[in-house]
């Protein structure tokens, strides 16, 4: 449940790894193999490998900010809302979508608790995902950015947070899914 009051959990060392500004400015490049990872799946349990879609199905990485499980960024809390939404097109597709954040495992439980999330949330409170792919950072968190990984593990679109358009929106993902 999304609260504007309780800042419990903020101020840790996450927040201050984070707080200074650095601009998205990934020079991931499209038609390369983006960085591998591997990390903790809160919603299933397990932990899951970037390179296991390889050969097997499209993915689209979505880093979020969420700060606390009680204090979501507020423009990505409707983007986290709008993909658990449509997440069943996403997957008619033959698409996955990994959502990823920098909140710790027991904040992150809470998140999929209070969302009922569909997709899986990947735990990455290190935060060395979100720099490997330098997405950024400002106020205590890693900026949003969305990629998608088409199943030979080639990245064919990325986009990065601007104050103009801070998420790619749900229409524009799934017309680059289209064939």
């Amino acid at each position: 449940m999304l609260t504007s009051t309780d800042f419990r959990g903020l101020l840790n060392p996450r927040f201050f790894s984070n707080f200074l500004p650095i601009p998205a400015t990934s020079p991931l490049l499209i038609g390369r193999q983006p960085p591998d990872f591997l990390l903790p799946d809160v919603r299933n349990k397990t932990t899951l490998r970037l390179s296991d879609y390889k050969n097997k199905q499209t993915v689209i990485l979505a880093f979020t900010r969420i700060f606390t499980e009680k204090q979501y960024c507020p423009l990505c809390y409707p983007h986290i809302k709008a993909l658990n939404e449509t997440y069943e097109q996403f997957t008619a597709q033959g698409t996955e979508i990994l959502m990823i954040t920098s909140t710790d495992n027991r904040q992150s439980q809470k998140v999929v608790q209070d969302l009922n999330l569909k997709m899986p949330l990947l735990s990455n409170p290190s935060c060395d995902v979100f720099r490997s792919y330098q997405v950024g950072q400002a106020l205590g968190a890693p900026l949003p950015a969305q990629f998608i990984i088409d199943s030979q593990g080639i990245l064919r679109y990325k986009h990065l947070f601007s104050f103009l358009e801070p998420n790619a929106s749900i229409e524009k993902l799934l017309s680059l899914l289209k064939p």
